[in-house]
């Protein structure tokens, strides 16, 4: 019950946060032309399912610059039931690909944190539950401001994802 409690908490701070980061917009948000989407994740799948695999969730934001640059924080809970967070400061995002309008390419880079023992060795070069982290995407704009996006979590899994355009 905590992790649920801890999850729903996570999910109302992400969507009451672009409203406290708003007041003060000349800062965080202050370059004309930069979108914040809100993404939620109700499902994975994994490539070698296992007993220990729990029902993976995420919520997060993501600042997506004029340049193509990208940046966000997620929380999530992990194949194993863990809460777990993931900052990228590094990213990108190419739209128009192969030529269909809305759909992209995006790549992030980050630092993971949350896999702790017994699971540390689910992810490379982890070290008391922090670890870097890589995500390559294709997502897919099906009306303005709502997209589609299917995440590649290593050879793990994929994350099916949800993104909406809060600015």
């Amino acid at each position: 019950m905590k992790k649920l409690i801890r999850f729903l908490l996570a999910l109302i701070v992400s969507q009451l946060a672009p409203l406290a980061w708003a007041q003060n917009e000349s800062t965080w948000l202050s370059e004309p032309g930069m979108k914040l989407d809100l993404q939620m994740s109700p499902y994975s799948y994994h490539f070698s399912p296992s007993d220990d695999h729990k029902p993976v969730f995420m919520v997060g934001l993501e600042r997506e610059h004029v340049s193509g640059k990208l940046d966000g924080l997620t929380f999530f809970s992990n194949s194993f039931g863990q809460e777990c967070v993931y900052i990228y400061p590094w990213g990108g995002v190419y739209k128009h690909i192969l030529g269909v309008e809305p759909l992209s390419f995006k790549w992030t880079a980050g630092l993971l944190y949350g896999y702790k023992e017994p699971y540390e060795n689910k992810v490379p070069l982890n070290y008391k539950g922090f670890s870097p982290g890589a995500i390559i995407a294709l997502a897919y704009e099906f009306k303005p401001g709502w997209s589609a996006q299917v995440n590649a979590l290593g050879t793990a899994a994929l994350m099916f994802q949800l993104n909406v355009r809060l600015k």
